[in-house]
């Protein structure tokens, strides 16, 4: 009983790095489900490598943040499924979204990495029309 007790312990100590590197992508999933450019935008470096259908370039967080108010007042978000996400490698996590809005289905790829301050930050956000 005491070496279970002892893993319990153990574990509660060292909690599973997958439960909080989840996180991020489900977070981001509400935001991106509301429309809340806001929101997703505290979440971007410095600066985000943009690609929106046609429109691709390196914006600062602010510019990135008001391109994507664009798209969301234009494409008005009303569900998300989360389609992949990768959070094995400790300095970068992804997530694919399938995103449904009055105007059409998009799929929503996110990249994030760690920064020195160990907090993952969006460095690309890609929004495709969906092809399925």
């Amino acid at each position: 009983m005491k070496p279970l007790l002892a893993l319990m312990l153990l574990l509660l100590h060292f909690p599973s790095n997958n439960t909080a590197q989840a996180d991020i992508i489900d977070d981001l999933s509400v935001h991106f489900k509301v429309g809340n450019s806001k929101e997703i935008a505290k979440n971007f470096a410095g600066s985000v490598e943009l690609i929106i259908i046609d429109q691709e370039d390196v914006y600062s967080k602010a510019q990135a943040e008001q391109i994507l108010r664009d798209f969301f007042v234009k494409n008005s978000p009303n569900k998300i499924a989360i389609v992949h996400r990768l959070s094995t490698n400790p300095n970068y996590r992804l997530g694919i979204f399938s995103l449904g809005t009055k105007t059409g289905k998009f799929r929503v790829t996110i990249t994030l990495k760690k920064n020195v301050a160990n907090a993952f930050l969006i460095t690309e956000l890609r929004i495709e029309p969906d092809k399925e």
